[in-house]
C-alpha cells in the first residue's frame, strides 16, 4: 500500500504542481505583453486555479504515506511540509491575487512593471520553495536508504 501512495503523491505532485509552475511563471510575461483582446494571460490564470484545487491532493497522499512509512516525525518532512504551507500562502495569497489583479486592468490600461516585477518574484519564490521540497523528499537528510 505503501508504494501505491507513494506513486499516487509523486504523480500528483508532478501533474498539479508542474503546470502550476509552468503557468505561473510565464504569466508576468504575456501579462507585460499583453494585447487587447488576448486571451492567453486570462488561460494561464485558470491553469493556476483549476490546479491549484487538484494540487491539494498533494500533501494529502503525501501525509497518508507519511504516516503509512511511519516517517511524520522526521526533520525532513516536517520541513517539507512547512515549505510545501509557505509555498500554498505564496500561491494563494499572492500569486492569485497578483494575477487577478493584473488581469482587472481595463484593455489598453497600462500594466505597472513593478507590479509584473513582483508577480515574477513571488512565482520564483514559490518554484524554488517546491524545488527544495523535491530535494527534501529525495535526499531525506538521515535517512536509512543511503540515497
Amino acid at each position: 500500500m505503501t508504494k501505491v501512495l507513494l506513486s499516487v503523491h509523486v504523480l500528483a505532485a508532478i501533474l498539479a504542481i508542474g503546470p502550476i509552475a509552468v503557468a505561473a511563471s510565464v504569466f508576468p510575461r504575456y501579462a507585460r505583453e499583453a494585447k487587447p483582446g488576448d486571451g492567453t494571460t486570462a488561460f494561464l490564470h485558470r491553469v493556476c486555479r483549476g490546479y491549484t484545487v487538484v494540487g491539494a491532493a498533494v500533501p494529502a497522499f503525501g501525509f497518508a504515506t507519511g504516516a503509512k512509512m511511519g516517517v511524520l516525525t522526521d526533520a525532513w518532512l516536517i520541513a517539507s511540509i512547512v515549505l510545501t504551507a509557505i509555498a500554498a500562502g505564496v500561491l494563494a495569497l499572492a500569486i492569485l491575487p497578483g494575477q487577478r489583479r493584473l488581469l482587472a486592468l481595463s484593455p489598453g490600461e497600462d500594466v505597472p512593471a513593478g507590479a509584473v516585477a513582483r508577480l515574477a518574484g513571488l512565482t520564483g519564490v514559490f518554484n524554488l520553495l517546491w524545488a527544495i521540497v523535491v530535494v527534501l523528499m529525495i535526499v531525506r537528510p538521515g535517512s536509512t536508504t543511503g540515497a
